[in-house]
Parts: C-alpha cells; structure tokens; sequence
C-alpha cells in the first residue's frame, strides 16, 4: 500500500506530539502530586449524625499547629462550617468530610480541594491556606432542587 510522504509526515508529527502530550500529562500529575482522594472509611449515612467526629462537625485546632474541619454534607447546606469558621493564614486544614443523604462535590476556587463526597464514605483531602481572605466552599455534584444554594465561606486571616 502507498502512503503519500506528506501523509506520512503528518503521521510522524503527529504521533510526536501525542507522545509529547502524554508526557507533558505524566510530569504534571508526579509534579504536583496529584491523586484521587480514597476513602479513608465507611460509616453507614443514616449514623453519620451519631458517629464521631460527625456527631460534632467544625473546625478543631491540632496539637502540631495545623487543623481538621470536620464536615458534613446534607441537601444543600454544609454542616460546620459557621462565623467562627476562622483559619490563621498559612495554616493546613485537614477537611473530613462525608454526606448522609446524596451525592456532593467539594470545592474551594483558588485551592486544590475538589473531591467527590458520597454518603457514607469518609474523604479526607488537605489544603494549606497562605493568602488571607474569604474562601467559597461550593458543591459541585448536583444534587437536588436547591443544589445552587449549597454553598458556604470562611475567613484566612
């Protein structure tokens, strides 16, 4: 079978951009450590609101100067987080999160929290906050009639 040398060239510059591109994708996912959260344990959804630490979610101070924020998602508002919700700047949070009714995104613009948060299972991600100012805690999984309601903030000072 012939092949037109223009077509293979096209080929090959074709098949060395792609090779470039996969590449370009490996180096930036081992460079920025990015990984799909697991899930770090199971809790049957109708006993999130009596199992520790869901029983009392918020924001908590650790012993070695960083936080957990303990959340929970349920139709269309995020339990813990409230006026006092108030991080010091450049301070990592440690967010635990599950749901107890439906199927809820997580995610803070400007960070790189973005995880899925499903009933029952407990997901764990991290993030360290340098810059002062208000963050948008947003659900991006859409997940019932008032899902454009789900939202929360919190201050960086």
């Amino acid at each position: 079978m012939h092949i037109d040398k223009y077509e293979k060239f096209f080929m090959r510059v074709s098949a060395v951009f792609l090779g470039l591109a996969i590449v370009a994708l490996v180096l930036s996912v081992v460079g920025h450590k990015a990984a799909l959260p697991e899930p770090a344990e199971r809790i049957d959804p109708e006993l999130v609101r009596s199992t520790a630490p869901f029983d009392e979610p918020g924001l908590y101070e650790l012993d070695n100067g960083d936080y957990e924020a303990v959340l929970v998602a349920s139709a269309w508002l995020w339990d813990g987080i409230d006026e006092d919700f108030v991080i010091p700047a450049g301070s990592t949070v440690h967010f635990k999160v599950t749901s107890v009714d439906y199927i809820h995104g997580m995610l803070i613009p400007e960070t790189n929290i973005n995880a899925m948060v499903i009933p029952g299972q407990v997901t764990e991600v991290e993030a360290t906050f340098h810059d002062p100012g208000t963050y948008t805690l947003l659900c991006h999984e859409y997940c019932g009639a008032m899902h454009h309601t789900m939202g929360a903030q919190f201050t960086v000072e």
